[in-house]
């Protein structure tokens, strides 16, 4: 405890200088917790993108691919599932309820979902939040209505009873529009920080009015053209869907409905499980998540390679401090120990410090992360992998500090008592 005591004195007279190593050390362990929080939280985020659907079935492809167009609208359907097939699922037994999503169309570049009533009662995201409405109300009777989504109206300035005309395609500029058929927004969700909030929804019945005098994906012209009014009074019902998610009634019947819908002679599908697949796509991404904490880990090697210069350097300014202590009987093992010592008190009063900027910045910036990021980021204690970081950054800071502390073991009474000139 002397020897404690004695190096918060020896750190206590210089004082300016050991609280800017403190800082120093305390933000780069703030910004490792923080990458390492970001990067868990990230992860558990990303795979609740979407939470309570059991399966997603789509047309045969890849399972990531699938996973992309339907959740993430990225990217394409390879084909269309005929909307038997979907009345087919939806009416088996093992199915408690399924959503339709039928894709193709945007809106200056944010992508449209033709989908049904369902979509708002049995969607979910995060840890199981239902979707709900900041203003209006869901899509009705009336297909040429329209709920956008947060992102979506806050970057458009669209209002209730803002009127718009979606494109065919999914191309930020296109050449084709669906002018003759504008569409009325009648809701706007809170935003999820998913890609909800990017996305514009339509009945699926307005998705096939829109498309009602198309053939051979090029619009009708001249009188061949159906008006809005006329496809009102008009057989809406989809003759295609791109895929659907599904509920089922038992998570025991998952997997045997998903071999049943592999094996559907009815035409050629693929259902998926979402957490595998996100899984699968998160591994993807892997290396990216590997170099952000490489990156951090790089950081606070800097700030603790800060600290052992700042030892360093005073160390020709200690040199009588040195010997003083070595001519009133202390051993040179105590003088290495002295500066282990406060290398160790750097460390951890750093490592404490940069706790507390991280609960600080996120109590700050929690609210603001999860409502435009959908990053949900506690403040609770940190994990056991985070205590294992930073019991790491404290003993390397010991055997840091050991370097000092050998060369002030080596030094000899005589050369702290002499004059240099």
């Amino acid at each position: 405890m002397y020897l404690l005591r004695l190096a918060l004195a020896s750190l206590g007279n210089r004082r300016f200088t050991a609280w800017l190593t403190v800082f120093a050390i305390a933000l780069s362990v703030c910004l490792l917790l923080a990458v390492e929080r970001v990067r868990t939280e990230a992860r558990a985020s990303f795979a609740n993108t979407i939470s309570g659907s059991d399966l997603i079935v789509g047309a045969r492809s890849g399972s990531v691919n699938l996973l992309l167009y339907s959740v993430f609208r990225i990217g394409n359907a390879t084909n269309n599932i005929r909307w038997d097939s979907f009345e087919h699922l939806a009416q088996h037994p093992q199915v408690k309820w399924a959503i339709p999503i039928s894709l193709g169309d945007s809106h200056q570049g944010y992508r449209v979902m033709g989908t049904n009533q369902d979509y708002f009662t049995y969607y979910h995201y995060g840890r199981n939040q239902s979707l709900s409405l900041s203003a209006g109300r869901a899509f009705a009777d009336d297909p040429f209505e329209v709920v956008l989504g947060a992102e979506v109206a806050e970057a458009l300035h669209y209002q209730l009873g803002s009127e718009l005309v979606l494109a065919h395609g999914v191309a930020t500029i296109s050449l084709v529009k669906h002018d003759d058929k504008p569409f009325k927004v009648v809701g706007i969700l809170k935003r999820t920080g998913t890609p909800v909030d990017r996305t514009l929804h339509i009945s699926l019945a307005g998705m096939e009015a829109i498309h009602i005098d198309w053939h051979n994906g090029m619009p009708a012209q001249g009188a061949a053209r159906i008006s809005a009014e006329q496809a009102r009074h008009m057989d809406l019902q989809p003759k295609q869907i791109t895929a659907m998610l599904l509920g089922l009634k038992s998570k025991i019947a998952t997997f045997s409905l998903q071999r049943e819908i592999n094996e559907y002679r009815g035409e050629p599908l693929l259902a998926i499980l979402p957490g595998v697949a996100l899984q699968e796509l998160w591994s993807l991404m892997g290396t990216a998540e590997q170099a952000l904490f490489v990156v951090s880990l790089f950081v606070v090697l800097t700030g603790l390679i800060g600290m052992l210069t700042a030892i360093l350097t005073s160390l020709n300014e200690r040199r009588r401090e040195m010997a003083i202590l070595r001519s009133v009987g202390a051993r040179p093992w105590h003088i290495a120990s002295l500066l282990i010592a406060e290398a160790l008190v750097l460390a951890v009063a750093g490592a404490a410090l940069g706790l507390l900027l991280l609960y600080a910045a996120i109590a700050i910036a929690q609210g603001y992360v999860q409502a435009n990021y959908g990053l949900y980021l506690p403040l609770q204690l940190p994990s056991p992998y985070e205590w294992q970081l930073l019991g790491a950054i404290v003993l390397a800071a010991l055997l840091m500090g050991a370097v000092p502390a050998w060369r002030a073991y080596r030094q000899s009474l005589a050369d702290g008592l002499s004059i240099r000139l």
